[in-house]
């Protein structure tokens, strides 16, 4: 009677010790899993951005000429063809047309994978205060886009095509380079064509920069000076998320040989799961034996 009484407590406590023991590991072993949201990145377009500043009646007033066309962040785009100014003291203070052209657009888009702002314009035409009837610059095709995608090299390209006149000259401009044009009487114009800048993340393109002089017959009721970007788009690329840790196999044998032989003891000297483990070895040590001390009373 004695032994039936100790038997099925020592079978009831072994059977707990071992179900806790191995349970608890993987309990263990699946805590650590985490999820990390990266960034989106970002991406912007314009189409046309001027910094000038006009100088009126032999420059005894002084007039800031500051616009935007179409410049959107994303998620965003943006169709208008032309832009108009008003400015004290030029053409009467009337709107006067700054920037013309049959397409002008801008767009800038973000997914989890993918940044990318680009810009298109089709036969252009660009005017400064005092030069009415003259346009700045003319260009058949300009173009700028920058694509940046998470994993990859950021990409950026710009392209000023068919033919392009400037203050009524026809130029021809070096890609990657700089073209002056002097007009006498009229004034000059410094063109940086297709700048493109990448880094591991980001990138930018810029079709056309102008650094503009411009004072008509140098009569001085007009004189531009400043800097105008045609085309520009710049992006960030999305962070790619981090690979996700192997999920662990919750068969007892393998968690415990993953964690003591390979991952755990190999990293840090010790596993999460070592005190369950040893725990539930020394019940099981306990248990069993109590069982055979039990066993030597019953022949003895």
């Amino acid at each position: 009677m004695n032994s039936n009484n100790f038997r099925m407590p020592a079978r009831r406590l072994a059977a707990v010790a071992t179900v806790t023991a191995l349970t608890a590991a993987p309990a263990v072993l699946g805590a650590g899993a985490a999820h990390a949201t990266g960034d989106h990145g970002r991406a912007s377009a314009v189409v046309l951005r001027t910094g000038l500043d006009v100088s009126l009646l032999n420059k005894t007033v002084d007039v800031p000429l500051a616009l935007s066309l179409n410049e959107v962040q994303a998620p965003q785009s943006a169709d208008r063809t032309a832009l108009s100014a008003r400015l004290d003291g030029v053409a009467g203070g009337k709107p006067f047309s700054v920037l013309g052209a049959d397409v002008a657009s801008a767009k800038a888009t973000v997914t989890a994978q993918r940044a990318e702002g680009s810009v298109r314009l089709a036969h252009a035409r660009l005017h400064v205060p005092g030069l009415p009837l003259l346009s700045l610059i003319q260009a058949d095709a300009v173009t700028a886009k920058a694509t940046c995608e998470a994993g990859r090299a950021p990409v950026a390209s710009a392209d000023v095509l068919g033919a392009v006149t400037v203050l009524g000259k026809r130029v021809t401009l070096t890609a990657g380079g700089t073209t002056e044009v002097k007009v006498p009487g009229v004034g000059e114009v410094r063109l940086d064509l297709a700048q493109r800048r990448t880094t591991t993340r980001t990138a930018a393109a810029t079709a056309l920069e102008l650094k503009v002089s411009v004072n008509p017959l140098k009569l001085n009721v007009a004189d531009v000076e400043g800097t105008v970007t045609l085309a520009g788009a710049t992006c960030e690329s999305p962070m790619a998320p981090p690979a996700a840790d192997p999920v662990q196999s919750h068969d007892p044998a393998a968690g415990v040989k993953a964690q003591g032989a390979e991952a755990g003891l190999a990293e840090t000297g010790g596993s999460p799961a070592t005190p369950y483990i040893a725990g539930g070895a020394l019940a099981l040590v306990l248990v069993g034996g109590g069982a055979v001390a039990v066993a030597r009373r019953r022949k003895s």
